[in-house]
């Protein structure tokens, strides 16, 4: 797809010669390099996906057995909210944007972002966001505990003093959100290397530019609805106060008009890498790249269409029932085209199963069980049994964790050859990735039975029949929450040394950033390659 010329190459050592990175802590708090950059976001991401895996754990360590074992119900309360707050926008969302910090300008030919000062002050923000939120549990009264969704009136009238805290870091994460998108918007329309034309782009540039469009979209909506939540609380407003004239359930329908598109948010970057993956491993083309291309888009538009089947308990007349579970049904098949579309590039492929593989195929396997599920709480009747069950539960996490979370995973051990200049330890990858995958499934897969039977979600105690199932579902959460001190290890042995790895260490790998040395020099790119 790609060629460089030598002397460009040579230009690349040279330059980064005379300009290296800088030392010191100052080269981090001041940084513009979008790689430092990349690199702060991916290991933000990385602590707080460890914070909210504690918080997970004391979760799974209450529900071991029924009854009230360690912890109160409003401290219970407590950690399933700031999980479920941490893990979306403190461990998906970042992990994204430092992905896109390192790669696009890479993948594009550019020698940086478009706007280097925003970058720093865009992941800068974000430290601040989640101590105020992390701070919130010391304090009197307590953090939040209504629930990631923050319905009203559990977070007007019932909540914690403490709730203009948790809405001020709400803001500053969503600040932040915006602050990255433009700056991949305007990086991947503005500096692309001659040649590289729209069709040309590697789809993880292409998934994250639609994604950046969806971020701008939404975030000022979630920024209104948490707006609304504080004047309710502290300024005797009554949006969401039905004795004042308001509206509970409209509460629902502007988060969900948010809350629907952000849950593509979190799944489109993970497309775009699985799409550089597969390929990759199978040593031929991506099948179907344009459809792909269009496939990401109908999906995003589609996203907006859909946002009240969180809400079919709600009471809504039986014509918007129908539209919203046609809709969220439609939305399946352009989901469907790309999982189509992986399984068609390793048909006949010369496929080989690296860490980064084994990833992908794990994600495709049940990114597309957690899409099932999805279909299933699509069919109005049936989502009344199901909803606010631990059916829910169990489909948003085969989504988020063995979607989301296992892309991120294999895009880190695919482009930390690049990142590091080593290689990282295949047998601990390969660790790594079994103790993961049946953790993951042994957690999450009787949450399915659960459900269905009738067990609700987000509280503590629970009928005894439903014990000996939870037991182990606690047994795999513990197992997988250990499995992810393997990689922490993987990652820092690698950034340590180890074998030294080529410009392309991967046979099939394809795209700009495989041109230029590994460890990828501190400025990359600074003559643009000719895409031919």
């Amino acid at each position: 797809m790609s060629t460089m010329t030598h002397e460009q190459t040579a230009d690349h050592v040279h330059h980064d010669d005379h300009h290296g990175a800088p030392k010191g802590l100052m080269r981090w708090v001041l940084t513009t390099n979008h790689k430092d950059i990349g690199s702060l976001y991916l290991w933000f991401s990385f602590l707080m996906f460890l914070t909210g895996g504690a918080m997970a754990m004391v979760i799974r360590a209450e529900l071991f057995q029924p009854g009230l074992q360690l912890v109160d119900p409003n401290f219970f309360n407590q950690m399933t909210t700031v999980h479920g707050l941490i893990m979306v926008f403190g461990a998906v969302m970042p992990a994204f944007t430092g992905l896109a910090n390192w790669l696009i300008p890479m993948m594009i030919g550019a020698p940086d972002m478009a706007l280097p000062r925003m970058n720093n002050w865009s992941f800068w923000i974000l430290p601040f966001a989640f101590s105020l939120l992390i701070g919130s549990l010391f304090m009197e009264g307590g953090g939040p505990n209504f629930g990631w969704t923050f319905y009203a009136p559990l977070s007007t009238t019932y909540s914690p003093d403490t709730t203009a805290l948790f809405v001020f870091s709400v803001h500053i994460m969503g600040i932040s959100s915006i602050m990255g998108a433009i700056n991949v918007i305007v990086t991947i329309v503005n500096m692309r290397a001659p040649g590289m034309t729209w069709m040309k782009l590697p789809l993880f540039v292409w998934t994250w530019l639609i994604t950046a469009f969806l971020l701008i979209a939404v975030m000022p909506v979630l920024a209104g609805v948490v707006t609304m939540v504080l004047t309710d609380k502290y300024f005797a407003t009554s949006f969401f106060d039905a004795a004042g004239g308001g509206d509970p359930v409209m509460f629902q329908h502007i988060f969900w008009f948010f809350g629907h598109p952000e849950v593509y948010i979190m799944i489109l970057p993970s497309f775009g890498i699985i799409s550089a993956i597969v390929p990759a491993f199978c040593r031929k083309p991506l099948f179907g790249y344009a459809s792909m291309v269009y496939a990401t888009a109908s999906i995003a538009i589609l996203s907006f269409l859909v946002w009240a089947h969180h809400m079919f308990t709600t009471g809504m007349p039986v014509f918007a029932e129908l539209f919203f579970m046609y809709c969220t049904m439609l939305i399946a098949v352009p989901t469907g085209v790309k999982v189509f579309n992986w399984v068609a590039t390793m048909w006949r492929g010369a496929m080989t199963f690296e860490t980064p593989m084994l990833f992908a195929l794990a994600f495709i396997i049940l990114f597309t069980i957690g899409g099932f599920s999805g279909l299933m709480l699509a069919i109005t009747p049936a989502d009344f049994q199901y909803h606010d069950t631990y059916f829910v539960v169990a489909h948003f996490h085969y989504v988020l964790v063995s979607g989301a979370v296992f892309s991120i995973m294999a895009a880190a051990y695919y482009w930390l050859p690049k990142w590091t200049g080593h290689m990282y330890s295949e047998t601990l990858g390969r660790w790594h990735f079994w103790c993961s995958v049946i953790s993951v499934n042994v957690l999450f897969f009787p949450m399915h039975f659960l459900g269905l039977a009738g067990m609700p979600r987000r509280i503590p105690d629970y009928a005894i029949q439903f014990a000996d199932v939870n037991q182990i579902v606690s047994i795999g959460g513990f197992a997988f929450g250990l499995s992810q001190l393997i990689f922490l290890a993987v990652v820092i042995k690698c950034v340590r040394g180890g074998e030294k790895a080529p410009a392309k260490p991967w046979e099939g790998a394809e795209g700009l950033e495989w041109e230029i040395p590994s460890p990828a020099p501190y400025h990359s790119f600074t003559t643009p390659p000719e895409v031919k």
